[in-house]
């Protein structure tokens, strides 16, 4: 039995695997600029966040129809199911689809379709959350929030993502007031890359429900103290970190520390077909460099369900499929 998480950090257009972006590019007459899956796995090493940015929004230019984004996300949830994924708080970037000509109601119509199916194949439940690019004008994401409140898409919550440095959250204020008036949940990325004063605006200023990475934290005590105080949740996605050079190898990488101060952190996949796998794959990384006990993937399982935005009922379920799991051992 895998260990029962929820995966709360989670982008779908990152879970393009070569293989499917090299078939949507020949269903659609696409002309990509590598010409073999070997030759576009060849790209996937990166520097920074904004060389992995780069071609994630390159590759997602094959992402055409409503049946493009049913295929993406059953694939997706597929893999989720066989890495003990029991609830999905699935990212995905409107703005990236919007501005290619896509109508959103197709986008979220083909992922919805998928997570319906995934829930009633295998159990696993779903949130639906729509991140903006922090690297577009403030003004656009707010244009678009309204246009989506305004024709009802289907949607659970409010992110931000894509470039952090240079992008502080001071800058969405606006954005976040109207989400939450309007009844939405609100995370978004904090301290990847970007400083820990950007976790405190996110915190203070967009006033969210969970910080998306904020390793950065422990770079202010202060911060961490007012985390643990608060519970506030973190997302942390190990092999993304390492991948993006955030954190120089998985040795170096702060999670334990992180548990050892009380912080409630989770871990996630975050972009796996990009950054080397996805839940199991985290967590068998973890286990390997730093042999967790169980006791600490149970920690680590619970704060993932106790973060997401399911109904206590919901997570008291969650929790004893944990604690069964511990039992198991």
């Amino acid at each position: 039995m895998n260990l029962p998480v929820a995966e709360l950090h989670i982008h779908l257009e990152g879970t393009l695997e070569p293989e499917m972006i090299m078939s949507l590019a020949a269903k659609h007459s696409i002309e990509l600029p590598y010409g073999s899956i070997d030759e576009l796995r060849a790209q996937y090493e990166f520097s920074n966040l904004q060389s992995f940015l780069d071609l994630f929004y390159a590759n997602m230019l094959v992402l055409r129809t409503r049946e493009d984004f049913h295929e993406i996300t059953m694939a997706y949830l597929q893999r989720a199911h066989a890495s003990g994924v029991r609830h999905v708080e699935l990212f995905f970037d409107p703005q990236a689809h919007v501005e290619r000509g896509m109508d959103l109601r197709d986008v979220i119509a083909g992922i919805r379709d998928a997570l319906n199916e995934a829930q009633n194949r295998w159990g696993i439940s779903h949130k639906l959350i729509a991140c903006f690019w922090r690297h577009a004008p403030a003004s656009e994401a707010l244009e678009l929030l309204r246009l989506m409140i305004a024709e009802k898409h289907d949607i659970d919550g409010i992110g931000l993502d894509s470039s952090e440095l240079g992008f502080p959250p001071e800058l969405f204020v606006e954005v976040f007031d109207l989400a939450r008036e309007s009844g939405l949940h609100v995370v978004a990325h904090a301290g990847e890359e970007g400083p820990a004063d950007y976790i405190w605006q996110a915190l203070d200023l967009l006033k969210v429900e969970r910080v998306d990475h904020g390793i950065r934290c422990l770079d202010d005590q202060e911060l961490v103290q007012r985390l643990v105080a608060e519970q506030m949740p973190l997302t942390v996605c190990p092999l993304s970190n390492i991948r993006l050079r955030a954190v120089d190898t998985m040795a170096d990488h702060p999670l334990p520390a992180m548990l050892e101060a009380g912080l409630k952190v989770s871990v996630h996949s975050d972009d796996p077909a990009y950054f080397g796998g996805y839940m199991d794959a985290n967590f068998a990384s973890l286990i390997q460099t730093f042999n967790f006990s169980t006791e600490q993937l149970a920690q680590l399982a619970r704060n993932s369900f106790e973060s997401s935005f399911i109904d206590d009922s919901a997570k008291r379920e969650r929790l004893a499929e944990v604690d069964a799991w511990v039992n198991q051992r």
